[in-house]
């Protein structure tokens, strides 16, 4: 680590930090319910319509471009972590939807009078590296003198437009498999509280969903979504309204973070992980307490794909039901 990796905390820059600084999703959806959606038999396969994780445009009928962005404010002080953890979170809306991704650029904001230039190319090597690692080409970007950093990428893949992992199709019936452990919104918030460094949460937020959805592809599966900002229960929520189900999730076969539950009792918890309850509770109904819904609400950074189907070596923690008042029960 260098003298200056070691002077300067990068989460004390930012008022948020990764996904859980998103807009609340009940805002996002007021905001974006008067825009333009896919049109019934048209070549946008995958709009707005239900807040997918990627934009899916058939281009003939073998292909389909697969399009997304998403950039965050620092999430781990290291510079190139974070580059890595940004990227990676990106490149997984692609992987999310069942698509390859091809080509991403770089988005980036930096107060160039506050943070040394020099952690910029930190980061942006990071992404770079990450990028080669899912065999991308990383070509050019944008960045703004901003009083705030943020970093991410925008990000063009191709999927075959007959099986993309669309989050509208479940069918009750169907187990629900998640890749990824939780708890890595309340880890971040303990590390930008401390400073203390969690090298499990690093790993995995750097870990790309690309097997995950390669195997999910192989299975047949078409519905998959992934876990970032909104929480399991959030995208869990879009995912049973897009396709016209419920759910039933079992609390117990949920994986954590070795340090979730810790963190969470010391009262780590990112303000985001609390509005994605209250914007899910509405919809909940639930036999455990009030700190296992927050586990399951936690804003994920880079976390991994909720399925509609079973995967090998991945834990099932419920099932798709038949569509009720209350759309998610938690046991």
């Amino acid at each position: 680590m260098t003298t200056i990796d070691s002077a300067v905390r990068l989460t004390q820059y930012a008022a948020g930090g990764g996904c859980a600084c998103k807009v609340p999703p009940g805002e996002l959806e007021r905001v974006l319910a008067d825009l333009p959606t896919s049109r019934e038999g048209g070549d946008l396969l995958v709009g707005l319509d239900n807040g997918d994780d990627a934009a899916a445009v058939r281009i003939d009928k073998d292909r389909a471009v697969i399009a997304t962005a998403d950039f965050f404010t620092p999430v781990v002080d290291d510079a190139y972590d974070w580059g890595r953890i940004a990227a990676a979170n990106a490149l997984s809306d692609v992987y999310a939807m069942g698509g390859t991704p091809v080509v991403a650029v770089n988005l980036l904001a930096w107060p160039r009078d506050r943070i040394p230039f020099e952690l910029a190319a930190q980061v942006l090597r990071g992404g770079a590296d990450v990028c080669a690692q899912a065999g991308a080409h990383l070509a050019g970007g944008h960045s703004i003198d901003d009083p705030e950093p943020k970093y991410g990428l925008a990000v063009t893949g191709i999927g075959d437009p007959a099986r993309l992992l669309r989050n509208d199709a479940a069918v009750a019936g169907t187990p629900l498999t998640l890749t990824k452990p939780l708890g890595l919104g309340i880890l971040n918030n303990r590390h930008k509280a401390t400073g203390e460094v969690f090298p499990e949460a690093v790993e995995v937020m750097t870990t790309l969903n690309r097997d995950a959805s390669r195997a999910a592809l192989e299975a047949g599966v078409c519905c998959a979504t992934d876990v970032t900002g909104f929480g399991l229960l959030g995208h869990l929520l879009k995912l049973a309204r897009a396709s016209g189900v419920g759910a039933v999730i079992d609390a117990a076969a949920v994986p954590y973070l070795d340090a979730a539950r810790p963190s969470l009792a010391a009262g780590y918890v990112p303000g985001g992980s609390r509005r994605n309850l209250d914007w899910v509770r509405p919809h909940v109904r639930s036999t455990v307490s009030d700190d296992e819904l927050l586990l399951l609400a936690d804003a994920q950074t880079s976390g991994g794909l909720l399925v509609a189907g079973e995967l090998p070596g991945h834990p099932v923690i419920g099932e798709l039901v038949p569509a009720r008042e209350q759309l998610i029960e938690v046991r």
